[in-house]
């Protein structure tokens, strides 16, 4: 709510900074874990083991937009699995990230996809209402990936699954390679 509240305000800054891209995968790789620990749920990894180790952008909200996708798809997917790809074109001193997190969940009506965009809309409330959430956490991805000049794409289909993704491009620091995390 805090979040929302600045972003409302106009007072939410995206702050750059190095930062480690293995770091910061673990990281959110390591919290996806701890979600799934007790599920039958498979995570599919992805990454790119050639992205450059090193880049300048606003870390915390990137790790806050993964995050928001791989719970939500945690949420929403009881048998199956759920993926995170990560790759990336390296062009001089940037590389363009894709961000993609997949599920075999519940999936999303084509006409109910736009309500994930609005502030405290949950969608099929009845039908979900066992799933905690304020419905405020895609509202936020999507001003937050604005103030990093991307935007969110959703593909899903109703009862089969979705998939979120999303292009942020970052400076490169440091282009030796990640590797396989």
């Amino acid at each position: 709510i805090l979040d929302f509240s600045k972003i409302e305000a106009g007072k939410m800054d995206i702050i750059p900074i190095d930062y480690h891209v293995s770091k910061m995968l673990t990281g959110v790789i390591q919290a996806l874990r701890f979600k799934v620990e007790d599920s039958a749920l498979e995570i599919v990894l992805d990454i790119d083991e050639n992205l450059p180790a090193v880049l300048r952008g606003d870390e915390i909200r990137i790790r806050q937009i993964l995050n928001n996708f791989l719970v939500n798809a945690v949420k929403y997917t009881k048998e199956g699995g759920l993926s995170l790809t990560v790759d990336g074109t390296v062009d001089e001193e940037e590389v363009k990230l894709c961000f993609e997190v997949a599920d075999t969940g519940i999936g999303i009506k084509e006409e109910d996809i736009s309500k994930l965009f609005e502030r405290f809309e949950r969608i099929e409330e009845k039908r979900n209402s066992n799933i905690e959430g304020t419905g405020l956490g895609m509202s936020i991805t999507v001003q937050l990936l604005k103030l990093m000049g991307s935007e969110l794409k959703v593909e899903s289909v109703y009862g089969k699954g979705s998939k979120f993704s999303f292009e942020l491009t970052q400076k490169i620091i440091n282009k030796e390679p990640i590797g396989n995390l």
